[in-house]
């Protein structure tokens, strides 16, 4: 089943993606995932459009949007669940690092991981404090010893 937010970016991301942009970003970025061919402006966009018909979305719904998102090895539906992520960073906890893992495993490109690590991780870990922060820390100290190439590109970023 698929929520109406998710339904709403995926139509858009499509309509406003272009064949060539798509050829050219499969060409540069790879990683085996499909593209739509849309601009960063249309998933910035998008994903505003879509908070501005959803204006009531919960903590757990942003998240499940976002999972729901990346879900699809699509670069452009990926790409809005960061930019959702990157929106809603002040609402995010210490538990959502759990997730945010996920997403970083199974990224594929270095186009998703930056982002993730520097504009959802980074900002989330210098929010925390206490115990949260020291298991977040920990979480971190793990990525960068881990055989996924993408957690370890991630832990460096967040630590520099």
């Amino acid at each position: 089943m698929t929520s109406p937010a998710a339904e709403f970016i995926d139509r858009t991301l499509r309509m406003e993606g272009t064949e060539t942009r798509a050829w050219a970003d499969e060409e540069r970025i790879g990683g085996g995932l499909r593209f739509y061919g849309a601009s960063v402006g249309a998933v910035r966009g998008t994903v505003r459009d879509a908070g501005r018909r959803h204006r009531d979305l919960t903590h757990d719904e942003v998240t499940a949007l976002a999972s729901e998102l990346w879900a699809r090895p699509v670069y452009e539906r990926r790409l809005a669940a960061i930019v959702l992520l990157q929106r809603w960073v002040p609402s995010l906890v210490g538990n959502d690092l759990t997730r945010i893992e996920g997403f970083i495993r199974s990224a594929r490109v270095d186009e998703l991981v930056d982002p993730l690590a520097v504009d959802v991780v980074r900002p989330l870990l210098e929010r925390l404090t206490d115990a949260d922060a020291e298991r977040a820390r920990h979480i971190v100290e793990r990525w960068a010893r881990d055989e996924e190439p993408g957690l370890r590109r991630a832990a460096e970023l967040v630590q520099e």
